[in-house]
């Protein structure tokens, strides 16, 4: 078992940047994979990015060059450095650990970004 747990969230205006943080604990040994996704409302979830145990990472096109995933203290923390926001970014953001056959997920930080 794995429980993330995100913070950082909050109110900020566009053109603005937050920083999330997510801190994994329990089986952090099986973890492979973290990452930030997010649900905008009346939209479905949606990968915002995605950070491995070798660095590898991969962003949606949406973000790239304003967010950057970044991870510390080995496999347990990841970050998301949102920059730049727009008001589009608005959503309740997830953190995701990702081990051999399960997804465990965090219970959301919501961001909202005012025009």
């Amino acid at each position: 078992q794995v429980q993330p747990v995100e913070s950082g969230g909050g109110l900020v205006q566009a053109g603005g940047s937050l920083r999330l943080s997510c801190a994994a604990s329990g089986s952090i040994f099986s973890i492979n994979a973290m990452g930030w996704y997010r649900r905008a409302p009346g939209k479905q979830r949606e990968l915002v990015a995605v950070i491995t145990g070798g660095g590898n990472t991969n962003y949606a096109d949406s973000v790239k060059g304003r967010f950057t995933i970044s991870r510390a203290n080995a496999k347990n923390t990841v970050y998301l450095q949102m920059n730049s926001l727009k008001p589009e970014d608005t959503a309740v953001y997830y953190c995701n650990c990702r081990t051999d056959g399960m997804d465990y997920w965090g219970k959301g930080t919501l961001v909202t970004v005012s025009s």
